[in-house]
């Protein structure tokens, strides 16, 4: 089998067409790719946040995660989102099952110490058995990134990395969904981008504002062993068929300064 991770931010979420998940249903059916969703959810969790008037901040963004915090961040995450990515899948016709990190261990982590974080976890393990066991039976996975250490603290998890570890875990290329059609210097897409490259665009501001910490996490995604890296406009029409299909869409992020065409 061939797997996709499939990483969509909580920004994005609402903005994608039924197409988008109609895509998902026949990737499978066409081109044999088994996706793997991996979503995150920060807006909603600072919305729901600033509701319960919870006071919350980030450090090196990441969200500084208080046990009040946790609660909110497990509920919106494991809860709301998930089950309305489920929702939308299961009426394009899709077999989708929602699951967290927590869920069978499918995601052990271990505690960041520095910064001081609180309840911030980095992946140490990912249980694949379970995503085999649903994906052989048609299913489609939706992981809500949160973890638990080995004494069975949640952790939360940053979804770019829950995606990069699963991605090695499972062998699989990675897509980071967004609402851009890729990378953009003067007024093209770059069709490839290797980590070393990164950095220097930033300074030079080819790569600006929202961008940023996409290329910055897609770069991570390679350093940290995964094979390929593309950033796809989910927004496009049919964009996840044309990318499975071969088609040259977004921006394609591939390792040791070897670009390779596909």
């Amino acid at each position: 089998m061939a797997y996709v991770v499939i990483k969509c931010g909580g920004s994005i979420l609402h903005q994608l067409p039924d197409a988008f998940f109609e895509n998902l249903v026949q990737i499978k059916a066409r081109f044999g790719l088994e996706p793997v969703i991996v979503h995150g959810g920060g807006p909603a969790i600072s919305a729901m946040l600033e509701k319960m008037q919870i006071k919350t901040q980030f450090k090196n963004g990441l969200r500084v995660t208080t046990e009040p915090v946790l609660n909110v961040v497990e509920m919106v995450l494991s809860g709301s989102i998930n089950k309305w990515i489920t929702r939308r899948l299961s009426q394009a016709g899709a077999k989708a099952v929602g699951i967290s990190g927590t869920d069978s261990r499918l995601l052990t982590a271990r505690k960041i110490e520095t910064p001081n974080l609180g309840y911030v976890g980095e992946i140490e393990s990912v249980n694949e058995q379970v995503l085999l066991a649903l994906l052989r039976q048609q299913f489609i996975p939706v992981i809500s990134p949160v973890a638990t250490d080995k004494n069975g603290q949640r952790l939360n998890v940053n979804a770019d990395l829950a995606a990069a570890a699963v991605a090695r875990k499972m062998n699989a290329r990675v897509w980071m969904v967004t609402d851009v059609p890729g990378v953009m210097m003067e007024g093209k897409v770059l069709p490839y981008l290797t980590p070393g490259q990164v950095d220097g665009l930033i300074q030079k501001q080819v790569i600006t504002g929202g961008m940023i910490p996409k290329v910055r996490a897609a770069a991570e995604c390679i350093r940290s062993g995964v094979k390929e890296v593309v950033i796809v406009d989910g927004t496009e029409e049919d964009s996840l068929l044309f990318l499975a299909g071969g088609g040259k869409t977004g921006t394609k992020f591939t390792g040791n300064g070897v670009l390779i065409d596909g």
